[in-house]
Formats: C-alpha cells, sequence, structure tokens
C-alpha cells in the first residue's frame, strides 16, 4: 500500500491534474476587448492588432524601437533632494517612490538616452506613465535640463515623448517650479540651432502640457492619445455644456491647429528620421546598405586587367643567344 500511495497515486495525479497557467501571457484591449497573446503585443509595440489602440509602453521598449538596432546610452540624471517636505498621506512619500520603482524597476519618471536612429545622433527623453502617472516632480526637471544639456553638447536634435498626469503633489510648488526650468532650458536649445520634437503620448496633461509638450518645433501625436490641461468631465462640470465628441484627442487638435502629425506607433520611427534629417538641412537617409562583394567570389571581369610590361628605352636590349 505504500508504494501504491506514495508512488503510483501521486504520478497519476501529476499527469492529469491542471497545469497553472501564468496570469502575464494574456492582456485585454481596454478599447475592443480582444485577448492578446503577450509576444504578440510585444511585437506589435504594444498596438492593439485589432482595433489599434496605443497602449502604454515602458520608456525602455520604446528606445529598443527606436534607436538604430535598439542600441542606445543613458544620459546620467542628478538626484534631486529626497522628499523635501516631508509628504505624507495615506503612506510617506518615500514609500511611495520605493513602490513605484519596485514595480517598475526604474530610478523615476523620466528616462534620458542618446544614440542614433538613421544614422542620425540625437537624444531622447521618454516619461513613464506607470511611474506615479508620470508625475513632473524634481527629478522629471533635472532629467529634461540634463537632455537639453547633452543635445547642446553634442549639436544634436532632441526628442521628447511626453506622457504625464501633471505636476506630482507630494513635492507642492517645487514641482510646479519645473515648468519655468524646462522652459528656459529649451531656450537654450532654440538658441543653440538645435530642432526639439514633442511626441505626446497618452494621456499628456497638466503642467506637462502648459510646458514643455507644447513647446517643441514639431508637435507629433499617437493616435486618440488625451492631449489636455484640464480634462473633459473638469470642463464639463464648470461650463456646465456637453463636450463635442472627441474633444481633447489627437484627432480634434490636428484639426484644430494645435498639432503638425498624428502618426502610428509603429510608423513613429521613419518619421522622426525624416524629420530630424529635414531639420539638420541632411540628405535623405539611406534606406538599405548593399554588403561589399567578396573579392574571392568576384567575378574575373570584374578584377583590373594587370598592365602590360614595356621597355624602358633607356636599358639596351639583351642580345639573344646563338645556338
Amino acid at each position: 500500500m505504500n508504494w501504491i500511495t506514495n508512488y503510483v497515486r501521486p504520478t497519476i495525479n501529476s499527469l492529469f491534474s491542471r497545469r497553472e497557467v501564468p496570469e502575464n501571457l494574456w492582456s485585454k484591449c481596454p478599447e475592443c476587448g480582444t485577448m492578446l497573446f503577450h509576444r504578440e503585443l510585444t511585437d506589435n509595440l504594444q498596438v492593439c492588432t485589432g482595433c489599434n489602440h496605443h497602449m502604454a509602453i515602458s520608456p525602455r521598449a520604446r528606445f529598443a524601437a527606436l534607436f538604430d538596432g535598439g542600441v542606445f546610452a543613458e544620459v546620467a540624471v542628478p538626484d534631486p533632494v529626497a522628499d523635501p517636505l516631508q509628504f505624507r498621506d495615506q503612506k510617506k512619500y518615500p514609500e511611495r517612490l520605493k513602490a513605484a520603482q519596485k514595480a517598475t524597476g526604474e530610478r523615476e519618471a523620466m528616462l534620458v538616452a542618446e544614440g542614433e536612429i538613421g544614422r542620425t545622433p540625437v537624444v531622447c527623453a521618454a516619461q513613464d506613465f506607470s511611474f506615479m502617472g508620470g508625475s513632473m516632480g524634481m527629478f522629471v526637471g533635472n532629467a529634461l535640463i540634463a537632455a537639453c544639456e547633452r543635445a547642446i553638447e553634442r549639436r544634436a536634435p532632441l526628442i521628447v515623448f511626453a506622457a504625464a498626469g501633471g505636476a506630482r503633489m507630494q513635492e507642492g510648488i517645487l514641482s510646479l517650479m519645473q515648468m519655468p526650468r524646462t522652459t528656459v532650458a529649451l531656450q537654450m536649445l532654440k538658441e543653440a540651432g538645435l530642432p526639439y520634437i514633442c511626441v505626446l503620448t497618452h494621456p499628456t496633461t497638466g503642467g506637462v502640457t502648459a510646458s514643455y509638450a507644447m513647446l517643441g518645433d514639431i508637435q507629433i501625436a499617437e493616435p486618440n492619445a488625451l492631449i489636455c490641461f484640464a480634462g473633459p468631465r473638469v470642463i464639463e462640470q464648470t461650463i456646465r455644456e456637453k463636450l463635442p465628441e472627441g474633444f481633447q484627442r489627437a484627432e480634434y487638435l490636428l484639426d484644430h491647429g494645435m498639432l503638425d502629425r498624428v502618426t502610428h506607433r509603429k510608423q513613429m520611427r521613419d518619421e522622426l528620421i525624416v524629420i530630424t534629417r529635414m531639420l539638420l538641412g541632411l540628405p535623405p537617409a539611406v534606406q538599405g546598405e548593399l554588403p561589399a562583394p567578396d573579392p574571392e567570389t568576384a567575378p574575373a571581369a570584374a578584377a583590373p586587367a594587370a598592365p602590360e610590361k614595356t621597355q624602358d628605352p633607356a636599358k639596351p636590349k639583351p642580345e639573344s643567344k646563338k645556338k
């Protein structure tokens, strides 16, 4: 009985028992409800294959798809004073920061990197909405200033991907001061004659919209992105009127002249390459390169003919030997 109980029964149960399926294999599109396999969603840059709804994407995944070969180098950002106001609501501010860092694996809500797109050197900064709503605090201000300084140093254009819920309430007036700080930094970039391209993603609201998100030389947005200062619900409650359909969405703002382009995420890289090279006065990017021919397998006709040996007139001709 011990052999049956200890070996046979567990073996049979393991063969017929239901295997556990990891929870992160499938994602549900919030727009159309389609269940999407995680690999399919990753290959499509977090865009629904059924309705083209653009979901949130991390800055590292965005940079991996943007830079040539997915290769980029992070730009160092100085750390601000931690918890300057000793703020506490339901949790202490440092505890919220640690929880966000553990959930996202990032230091803060903005990542700055440099590299090449289409062989054009650029500096990029991207906000992570999953890090405390991408809120703009002192670190975000330092990150954008560091991005501007690095772009001026390298004489490269600056590309910013904005995604934020506004200023960070835990830092109070210090977070609001990042609006003029980033504006001054972008003015330095403008005086250096370097392009600034801003890509607005869903959502971009609050103080971010009122500062660096709307100061680009070229304003691009992803489809159906919410771009505003105050949300539509707040406006409806204030004016007591029904807002038009699609109000404050990317397509609505494009029709009313606040945006230059609305571009699909999978076409964003090609569009940024064309725009950056155009603003820098460079020729169009090379779409493809042919490998150099292999000298061993090259046809003989392609090889240059050896030059014929000619007799130097200064030297006498050798006498032929008589037999």
